[in-house]
């Protein structure tokens, strides 16, 4: 690792004005590229507080071992230059987009003698129009159906046209009249490419004229009645018109324009972008990116625009989730590449704000997608796993880890969670929540909420007699506690297990992961704390670690390791460590880290929620002795509201059917925060 103080420019030499960097290894590969408005001020940042830079850029500086830079003239050029060096280096530091999946594009080859329409995916040729991209390919392939009744445009691979003009037999299409069979001379080349350009200009939005003209036909058919001809042209009709309604209007008065929304987490985001054209949604495309870099999500949005429309076709107007920091100079480029103005817009209200928020719904199903998939790899959880145990100095990977999280609203229905994964996958029937008591801030609910999951740990074990001396290796566990393994988790018993799956001290037969589930004899259902994990894993810094290492010292569990994952910059604290573990950016167990952490922190907000919203619903009603549900909703309907009856008078409260003096007197008592007469018992 080199030191960035090697390679630091001399002061004075770095000029003031813009320019585009670039920083390279000892090999002379570049590894970052970034643009910057003054080049002194940008390249001074990087070397001026190297302890107070994101992990991640402290991780390129020590990775480079030079930094070069070009001086432009304005900001466009900066843009541009930027571009170029990020495509031809393809630098290891810079955000990278990539698809989330291979879409298929509906493309017509303008560029051959006979042009053909097929499905396309991947790099687009020079000659070809594209149309999409799309879902999926038969969605595609429906359409096309429908369009080639009316325009019988060419499909067929080349060696199939060259072997139907061969023979003079058009194949099945051209006799079914959904191709216009130029193989065979049917239509000359002009004629071909006549109906070849009527087919992209009606799927790139011009489609009213051509149901003007057919109804028009039609109309003139059935005049000097030619009804077969009239009934074709109908059903040609009724085509084009059931190709229209698979894109549904979003947009009126024929909007052309790209909608772009993002959904992120501190490691990746997810993109997508719906095409409108003439109002209706042509297509979708996502892209999902590692965030080698801290940035924002104008920042974000200006390096995806600088990728997506380097060669792609711009739109006239492009709707963006957040404005990019150079707003001003992207405009200009983009709109420079397409020949006229271009505009970015942040949809406020309306059609376009209703369509942004369908897009970054999407966004956020593609990155839960891509989560997902990630999360089911098999040998990528295994090494996430081992990860986590190298980094952490762990005797063995975690196969069990627990979560903890507090969640509350300035220290009111302060609720806990605790989320439990399993080799990397989590296992929602042990999750749990609590209701801390204490309230005393994060830590000191980080420190309750860990006493009572493991004293209630404790209280299981010695319920089955696992505390007492001797009994670990009888039970097929290990020094650790860990319950012996079965056979592949078959759900069966392995060695130290009775045919129906229990052992001795009622632990049942080891899943996939090779750790036993603690089963209560006498009910044969799982000791809800009676297995302890590998990892304790809280949401915070070095304080919530401490407080979490206390709490088992003081239960004198000394077994399990602990961790807190700050959330600001997902470093890792051990207890009574003054520096934190910074896990690579693209470690796989930072990765599991995150998930563990981030659903610790959902299923705590949403018990909060449950919690608070029980709150706001109670009632000073629901305290008051000899009051139930039925008394109060008379109550209510009698008075109308509860401050209403909080102006009556224990009198007037009476007058509702089934209320005594006494309980007349409580209401008033309770409503208006005054103590009971102590006088009156009965109703």
């Amino acid at each position: 690792m080199a030191d960035p103080a090697t390679y630091r420019p001399a002061p004075g030499s770095i000029p003031e004005s813009p320019g585009v960097y670039r920083f390279r290894d000892p090999g002379g590969r570049v590894i970052y590229v970034g643009k910057a408005k003054s080049l002194r001020q940008r390249l001074n940042s990087y070397f001026a507080d190297f302890a107070g830079l994101h992990p991640r850029t402290q991780t390129m500086l020590t990775t480079a071992a030079s930094v070069d830079w070009t001086v432009v003239g304005t900001e466009v050029e900066a843009l541009q230059l930027e571009y170029s060096w990020i495509k031809e280096f393809d630098p290891r530091f810079n955000v990278k987009y990539r698809d989330d999946k291979s879409y298929p594009y509906l493309a017509v080859t303008m560029g051959e003698d006979f042009p053909r329409v097929q499905v396309l995916r991947g790099a687009k040729r020079k000659g070809t129009r594209y149309f999409g991209p799309y879902s999926h390919a038969w969605a595609i392939r429906e359409t096309v159906d429908l369009l080639l009744r009316v325009f019988p445009v060419r499909t067929c691979s080349a060696g199939v046209f060259k072997r139907a003009g061969q023979i003079g037999r058009p194949c099945l299409l051209g006799y079914i009249d959904k191709c216009s069979a130029p193989c065979v001379g049917r239509v000359t080349p002009e004629e071909h490419r006549a109906l070849a350009e009527d087919f992209c200009d009606f799927m790139a939005g011009n489609t009213g004229r051509f149901i003007k003209r057919l109804e028009r036909e039609m109309r003139e058919a059935a005049a000097v009645e030619e009804y077969e001809r009239a009934a074709r042209l109908r059903d040609d009709v009724q085509a084009l018109q059931r190709a229209l309604e698979k894109q549904t209007v979003v947009l009126g008065d024929g909007t052309d324009c790209d909608v772009i929304a993002l959904a992120e987490d501190p490691l990746e985001a997810a993109i997508q972008v719906f095409y409108v054209r003439g109002g209706r949604i042509r297509g979708q495309r996502g892209w999902v990116v590692d965030k080698v870099e801290e940035a924002t999500p104008g920042e974000l949005v200006e390096q995806f625009l600088l990728q997506m429309y380097g060669e792609a076709t711009i739109p006239r107007e492009i709707l963006v989730p957040a404005r990019p920091p150079d707003e001003a100079a992207l405009i200009e480029l983009l709109s420079e590449q397409r020949g006229s103005r271009v505009d970015l817009r942040v949809p406020q209200r309306g059609d376009k704000k209703s369509l942004m928020e369908t897009v970054e719904r999407n966004a956020k199903e593609s990155l839960a997608q891509h989560k997902l998939r990630r999360a089911s790899d098999l040998t990528t959880r295994s090494r996430a796993l081992q990860e986590i145990a190298d980094a952490l100095d762990l005797d063995q990977a975690p196969l069990r880890i627990e979560c903890y999280d507090v969640s509350h609203i300035q220290g009111e229905n302060v609720v806990a969670s605790m989320v439990v994964f399993e080799d990397g996958l989590a296992r929602k029937s042990e999750y749990r929540r609590f209701s801390i008591r204490t309230g005393e801030g994060d830590v000191a609910s980080i420190y309750e909420v860990i006493c009572r999951r493991f004293k209630r740990y404790l209280e299981e074990r010695a319920a089955t007699g696992e505390l007492d001396a001797g009994t670990d290796d009888e039970a097929g566990r290990d020094a650790t506690g860990h319950g012996a393994t079965g056979h592949g988790g078959d759900g069966h018993g392995g060695d130290g297990y009775d045919t129906n799956g229990y052992d001795a001290n009622g632990y049942g037969a080891a899943g996939r992961g090779g750790a036993a589930t603690p089963i209560d004899p006498e009910t044969g259902r799982p000791r809800k704390f009676a297995y302890p994990p590998n990892l304790v894993v809280v949401d915070g810094g070095p304080a919530q670690a401490a407080a979490a290492q206390r709490a088992l010292d003081e239960l004198g569990i000394d077994d399990i390791a602990v961790c807190g994952l700050a959330k600001r910059l997902e470093e890792v604290w051990l207890p009574g460590d003054d520096q934190p573990v910074i896990l690579p950016r693209s470690s796989e167990g930072l990765y599991l880290l995150q998930r563990v952490r981030d659903e610790a922190h959902r299923f705590a907000i949403t018990y909060h929620r449950t919690k608070r919203s029980k709150s706001l619903k109670e009632s000073a009603l629901d305290h008051v002795p000899g009051l139930g549900p039925a008394r109060r909703q008379a109550l209510l309907r009698h008075f109308g509201s509860v401050k209403r009856l909080r102006e009556a008078s224990a009198e007037e409260i009476r007058e509702v059917p089934g209320i005594g003096r006494a309980t007349a007197e409580a209401i008033v008592a309770a409503l208006r925060g005054e103590s009971p007469s102590p006088a009156g018992q009965g109703s």
